[in-house]
């Protein structure tokens, strides 16, 4: 007997129309956008008049990961009006309960605080210019942090300034072609900070193979407990240096602290409890 004599194909092979009568093929020039209003568009409307007031404004919705964008067409109506510039810091404070679908925050811009109490997809903070983005697990979670994941794939890919705090595990490629942003995180998955040319990231768990490939400006500080980092980093355009004195040390602890505050993060508030220790380990990754 053979190995694939034990395997049953039958539901794979099966035929999902006996009847022939469904269409097999594409009978339709092309998917248009659904008719009905966007999250995206709700929040836009929700807000536009606090813009062009300049006035502070909360907004409240649910998401699900079929919202995409969120927050992209709102940023493109500041920036249309005021520039890079934007607005007051958290002129528009908006919180989102659910998953976020794919580029929440893209194109974020100052003046706008976006939070999500649960989850995110792939592209969080794309080409984000300012503000801050908060992805935090749902009010009621008891799980560790640091050991679960909360936000997809390249996350800050080419960004140019702004403020990330994410309260848990990224995926793939974290910071790629970040040029501006501050991101603390949890946990990244390999290739972080990828032809990274600016900003600074800083990570408080895990991370993968091939970090800092290609990076050529900015900084990274990763807590590394282990002494891991030194076999993972790609060493071809970056060096490993510890923490450079009080000023590095005052800085990194502020954002740690920052990022406690935004997220409520019990694995943060503890490295910050034991800083003595928790500086230690900490690695500056510096281009060469």
């Amino acid at each position: 007997m053979t190995t694939h004599d034990n395997l049953d194909l039958s539901r794979v092979l099966a035929d999902p129309d006996p009847s022939g009568k469904k269409a097999r093929k594409n009978e339709q020039p092309r998917n248009d956008r659904p008719d009905e209003q966007t999250l995206d568009d709700v929040f836009f409307l929700a807000c536009k008049r606090a813009v062009d007031e300049k006035k502070p404004v909360e907004f409240k919705a649910a998401i699900r990961n079929t919202d995409r964008t969120v927050g992209a067409r709102l940023a493109g109506y500041i920036a249309r009006n005021y520039g890079d510039a934007g607005l007051k810091e958290k002129t528009i404070v908006a919180n989102f309960e659910g998953s976020a679908g794919q580029s929440f925050g893209a194109f974020c811009i100052n003046g706008m605080s976006l939070v999500v109490y649960g989850e995110a997809n792939d592209y969080v903070g794309k080409s984000m210019g300012g503000g801050e983005i908060v992805i935090r697990p749902p009010r009621a979670a008891k799980y560790a942090t640091n050991e679960n994941a909360i936000l997809g794939n390249t996350v800050l890919y080419g960004a140019t300034g702004g403020m990330l705090y994410a309260a848990g595990m990224a995926g793939q490629r974290f910071c790629v072609r970040n040029s501006g942003a501050v991101a603390v995180v949890e946990g990244v998955g390999d290739h972080a900070c990828e032809y990274m040319t600016g900003g600074t990231v800083v990570v408080l768990g895990a991370f993968g193979r091939n970090f800092g490939a290609g990076m050529s400006g900015g900084i990274a500080f990763v807590y590394d407990p282990e002494n891991k980092l030194p076999a993972r980093v790609n060493p071809d355009m970056v060096k490993l240096e510890r923490l450079d004195g009080e000023e590095d040390d005052a800085w990194l602890r502020e954002c740690v602290q920052g990022h406690a505050a935004a997220t409520e993060s019990r694995y943060a508030w503890t490295l910050d409890w034991r800083w003595g220790d928790t500086a230690k380990f900490f690695w500056r990754v510096v281009p060469k």
